[in-house]
């Protein structure tokens, strides 16, 4: 019970509740696990409630009928994911898949609601996140139809910088090919672009680690 207190107590979805609704909404939590590549929802799927990542990766993502991967967002420790469906009745509209091993927190909609409905300060708190998810969404449509590919690698590098608070490096938190995908590019392309902009001094390439060199052009870009 302690652990759910903690992992709720640090998500953005239930900052400012107080002990006593945190505790009311971990009670509520059901503690599920998934292996790596492990389906979580399919797109279609009814939505019976949603979930927190306690441990763990999940990315969203949706197929095209070639068989090509879309990947709308990756989702890590505190994060919720499949909140919408929840409240509008319908069924999920993306499937959702473990990317390592994970542990997931699962909040029934029906009980879940029932708390939101006498719970204003929870109520504001999703009102809260449903609208940093917009515009995350709003700003990802715009790469993905506006931008060419390196223009989507360069926003993308300041989002992690803007998320992880730093100007000087990043830490990819995903596979480059999955990052390909969450881009809209294959892993070719994806690879073309890192090793441009080495050579343009705007990034160094340490593994995971990404150095950004000159944060004013990478902005302009």
């Amino acid at each position: 019970m302690q652990k759910k207190i903690e992992i709720i107590e640090q998500s953005l979805l239930f900052k400012g509740l107080q002990a006593s609704m945190v505790e009311r909404v971990a009670e509520l939590a059901r503690e599920k696990s998934f292996a790596r590549a492990e389906s979580i929802f399919f797109e279609g799927d009814e939505a019976t409630g949603f979930y927190l990542v306690a441990e763990g990766q999940v990315k969203i993502f949706k197929m095209s009928l070639d068989g090509r991967e879309q990947i709308l967002h990756v989702f890590g420790r505190g994060e919720p994911f499949g909140e919408v469906p929840v409240f509008h009745g319908q069924p999920f509209p993306a499937n959702a898949m473990a990317m390592t091993s994970t542990r997931l927190l699962f909040f029934p909609r029906k009980e879940f609601v029932a708390l939101v409905t006498s719970t204003p300060t929870l109520a504001l708190s999703m009102l809260a996140m449903l609208s940093l998810r917009l515009r995350r969404f709003a700003s990802q449509i715009e790469s993905l139809s506006l931008k060419e590919v390196p223009g989507r690698l360069a926003a993308h590098l300041l989002y992690l910088a803007e998320e992880q608070g730093r100007t000087d490096q990043v830490t990819l938190e995903i596979p480059k090919g999955q990052l390909a995908s969450l881009l809209g590019t294959s892993p070719e392309t994806l690879s073309r672009i890192f090793s441009r902009m080495k050579e343009e001094g705007l990034i160094q390439v340490q593994g995971k680690t990404i150095i950004l060199c000159n944060y004013e052009e990478l902005a302009q870009r």
